[in-house]
């Protein structure tokens, strides 16, 4: 099996001499370019020379694929009749615009260019709302304002260090904040239907329960991941095994623990793999009606062993074994492109 390719179109730099210009574009419309675009000038020549407008004419008259002229913006183009007029100096077939196209955008609305300080304000406005990086905006900016940026605005927009300085400079905080909250509020509610697709497609055997592990509810070293661990060894069932997942979008955690052949979770995603196992211990002992270890729980039979005086600490008592015992029993699992974000 081949492949054919076509090159599209050939951006060209006049040489020293219009000859051996002519002679280098003929030989690249040979290559089977489908347009030549020719930059007026020379390579040691800056954008401050001007155009050579009989060279490219030159060149257009040479050759029979399309030319585009491009290099008119500093000297010849400054509205939208002024793009015919530099096509006409060169017999190109269109033109190409860069320079002319920063410093204002609207140069291409057939009704002339708008005033430059509508073109910022709507410049700044589109960058809101599509969440444009700063810095991004901020050198389209300084391109569009050029000569003004000496002025005590100017040098605001130079010191700006996020969009919404950005747009403080130009009187246009209120329409950040205004903007800002309802991107925000589109995203929660993006990421409410995600969630509720997600749960949706998930297995009908696990049993989900709206709840968060506070450690400020529960005794120094007392957790519903001990709670549930005691239970389960009391019940002369197998010990509790956790499956943990992390979010890529926002890197927060979502644990399932198993406890006698049934699942359970919460249905939030927390901001560590240990809130979320804690979590899913909690909507297991709830949902089994069974106590948790918080403090408002004093019955609770491992509450109970921390109030005992001669009760060793924990770690070197009865309950040592059971701290390591959860510590193996935990089976995390992540998604493909979180391992391999993780690797160096």
């Amino acid at each position: 099996l081949t492949r054919t390719y076509k090159i599209a179109s050939c951006l060209q730099i006049i040489e020293s001499e219009t000859e051996e210009t002519i002679s280098l574009v003929k030989k690249i419309e040979k290559t089977g370019v489908a347009a030549i675009a020719v930059h007026g000038r020379k390579k040691e020549e800056r954008p401050q020379h001007p155009v050579h407008c009989d060279v490219i004419r030159a060149i257009s008259e040479a050759v029979s694929v399309p030319v585009i002229a491009n290099g008119g913006s500093h000297d010849l183009i400054k509205d939208y009749s002024d793009l015919e007029a530099f096509r006409q100096a060169t017999a190109a077939s269109s033109v190409m615009v860069a320079r002319a196209a920063m410093w204002n955008p609207s140069i291409f609305r057939k009704e002339g260019s708008q005033p430059l300080n509508t073109i910022v304000q709507e410049y700044i406005k589109y960058a809101v709302r599509y969440e444009n990086h700063y810095t991004n905006t901020k050198y389209c900016l300084c391109q569009m304002l050029r000569e003004q940026l000496e002025n005590a605005q100017g040098k605001k927009l130079h010191a700006a260090q996020s969009l919404q300085e950005i747009c403080e400079v130009f009187e246009l905080g209120s329409f950040y904040k205004e903007t800002s909250a309802l991107l925000e509020a589109r995203k929660v509610s993006l990421e409410t239907k995600d969630q509720e697709e997600d749960d949706q497609m998930e297995d009908a055997d696990v049993i989900k329960m709206a709840v968060k592990f506070d450690k400020r509810e529960y005794p120094p070293q007392i957790t519903p991941k001990m709670c549930l661990l005691e239970w389960c060894r009391k019940e002369k069932h197998l010990q509790p095994v956790y499956e943990t997942i992390e979010r890529p979008l926002d890197r927060l955690f979502r644990s399932v623990v198993t406890v006698a052949n049934q699942k359970y979770r919460s249905t939030f995603w927390e901001k560590s793999k240990k809130l979320a196992e804690q979590a899913a211990a909690i909507a297991c002992l709830r949902t089994l009606g069974l106590p948790e270890g918080k403090w408002s729980e004093e019955a609770s039979h491992l509450v109970n062993k921390r109030k005992r005086p001669d009760q060793e600490p924990l770690l070197n008592g009865e309950h040592k074994d059971e701290l390591a015992a959860e510590a193996t029993c935990k089976k995390p699992h992540f998604p493909p492109e979180t391992l391999d974000s993780g690797i160096s």
